[in-house]
């Protein structure tokens, strides 16, 4: 029972940080229209950068706002130049910096190379209770954080700054008629997004308290896109619904890969459950193609 309930905690944490991680995709793209394949490269730099802090002493509050500041000027450096091309570089800039990033923490002194970093100071890490008790504490530390990035987005994309986001989403040509100046206001969503997606690879770093380069490949990018669009694009509260059944789908399928069934080997029937879980993500595309809470004229599928 201990074993099941540390576990179900596990999956809630899970789907939370995933949860935030995809809700700053989200502004990226599901508000601004910013296409950022490489978008687990500020998840990695968030996580490496409290890892180091917190290592070498620093607070653990000062190193998780310093791992958002350094994402967000990562972002900046990439998006400065790309923003004043078409999308497509963007995507481009993103999917190849999260590669370059990925290898040179995989070769970097100071990172440990792939033997990764551990062993670091955890929020709450004080408290005198059990490993499982501080994952259920540690899953509530999540949710609160989780929960005040997504009052804030929401309250960001009501206003005329979030209203001016979807204006570029929708017709660049139009806000520039309107004397807004677009590379800035991307830039803005851009960081924006970079910094929770540092804050989630913050609380991914406490969460396992271990960290190597093998972490943050581009599967983790991609993992977020289907999540949102899962979801649906332009709804926060599809980033967790998209989550929810992302990774609830993939305990369950778990199942039925822990020993052979028939002819199939274990490693062939994680394989299927792939594919399994991918025909599932096909017909929902099929059938509605917004995701569960996502609308139509947010995709221009009604035109």
């Amino acid at each position: 029972m201990s074993m099941l309930l540390g576990y179900f905690a596990g999956f809630l944490t899970n789907v939370v940080i995933y949860t935030l991680f995809v809700i700053g995709l989200n502004l990226q793209f599901g508000y601004t229209g910013l296409i950022n394949f490489g978008h687990v490269a500020f998840l990695a730099v968030g996580a490496y950068t409290v890892a180091i802090l917190v290592t070498h002493h620093a607070p653990i509050l000062l190193a998780v706002l310093a791992g958002m500041v350094v994402a967000a000027v990562f972002s900046f450096v990439l998006g400065y130049p790309a923003l004043r091309l078409r999308d497509d570089y963007l995507a481009i800039v993103t999917i190849g910096f999260a590669e370059v990033l990925r290898i040179w923490l995989n070769n970097a002194s100071f990172t440990n190379g792939p033997e990764g970093i551990g062993g670091f100071d955890v929020p709450l890490g004080w408290l005198p209770v059990s490993h499982d008790a501080w994952r259920w504490i540690y899953l509530i530390l999540c949710v609160v954080v989780a929960g005040v990035v997504f009052a804030v987005v929401e309250y960001l994309a009501r206003s005329p700054w979030g209203r001016v986001l979807k204006a570029i989403r929708e017709d660049e040509d139009v806000a520039v008629s309107l004397g807004k100046n677009i590379v800035s206001y991307k830039l803005t969503a851009l960081a924006l997004g970079a910094a929770i997606a540092g804050l989630a690879g913050a609380l991914t770093a406490f969460y396992y308290q271990y960290i190597n380069p093998h972490n943050f490949e581009a599967t983790i990018t991609f993992e977020a896109w289907t999540i949102m669009v899962l979801g649906g694009i332009g709804k926060n509260w599809g980033a967790a619904l998209g989550a929810a059944i992302y990774f609830g789908l993939y305990t369950v399928t778990s199942e039925f890969t822990s020993s052979p069934i028939g002819p199939f080997s274990t490693d062939q029937l994680a394989a299927l459950r792939i594919v399994l879980i991918g025909i599932i993500l096909i017909l929902l595309m099929i059938y509605r193609p917004q995701g569960i809470l996502g609308r139509k004229e947010d995709l221009g599928l009604d035109r």
